[in-house]
């Protein structure tokens, strides 16, 4: 794809990224420049693409195969009552566009499996886990170790959330942290539910990791976990180590 340069009209749309330090005419332009591809387009995925979206990163990749569900709108607020039955890429698409005409948009209405990770995952700069299951998130992780791509994992529950970002080859990856899949009787959302402002937070949390990530500022949630908890409103940090007999890194050189 060509490098684009900023458009007078973007340089006041974007004044106030501008201004950051560590940002600046260069910095908006790697945006404008960078590609981010999200698995999934619902309570994650929803702040996430839109707070991307307004930052002016220039390319998004979104896949999710569900359609759009009463339920789902108490949290995924790319989404409306117009919407319900509507395809959650094509809803979000149509958001995005709305928010930012300039974003190129790649739409999958598809499962992300191990045959899309592949096809897909190589093409982007970042790639950022919106899903709601462990298996997908596996799928993630050995693709952007594979294709040397960094993601940024999410998860919500009930009143919490946590995330942390993968690094291939600086620091551990999500299976040394997750080495086997939960139990099948595990509560998820279904069973305990989910605040609609928890996925919120951890979304924006998420976009500003890929944000940094892209203009290669700041401190990333490389062997960190950041957990939320919106019942107390505080935030904690644990501390997480590569693990050496890990079957997806452990063979990796490491910094």
């Amino acid at each position: 794809m060509q490098t684009r340069s900023l458009t007078a009209e973007q340089h006041e749309l974007y004044k106030r990224n501008i201004l950051l330090t560590g940002v600046g005419v260069a910095g908006q332009e790697k945006l404008l420049n960078s590609g981010v591809l999200l698995v999934g387009a619902g309570g994650l995925g929803s702040p996430v693409a839109f707070y991307l979206a307004a930052a002016g990163v220039g390319r998004m990749g979104l896949i999710d195969a569900d359609t759009v569900g009463l339920s789902n709108l108490q949290r995924q607020i790319l989404h409306a009552v117009p919407d319900l039955g509507r395809p959650k890429v094509v809803s979000a698409g149509e958001k995005l566009h709305a928010l930012n005409p300039d974003l190129i948009l790649d739409l999958h209405q598809e499962l992300f499996d191990v045959r899309t990770a592949a096809d897909l995952v190589p093409n982007y700069d970042i790639v950022i886990d919106c899903t709601d299951n462990f298996h997908a998130r596996y799928v993630i992780n050995e693709a952007c170790l594979k294709a040397n791509k960094p993601f940024v994992y999410g998860g919500v529950l009930a009143w919490a959330g946590q995330m942390f970002t993968v690094l291939p080859g600086r620091g551990p990856c999500f299976r040394c942290i997750f080495r086997n899949d939960p139990p099948a009787d595990a509560p998820s959302t279904s069973e305990l539910g989910i605040l609609g402002a928890v996925p919120g937070v951890i979304g924006v949390l998420q976009a500003s990791e890929a944000i940094r990530y892209i203009l290669g500022t700041g401190e990333l949630l490389v062997g960190r976990m950041l957990i939320y908890d919106a019942l107390s409103a505080s935030f904690c940090e644990v501390s997480l180590e590569r693990d050496s007999e890990c079957p997806s890194c452990g063979n990796m050189n490491c910094d």
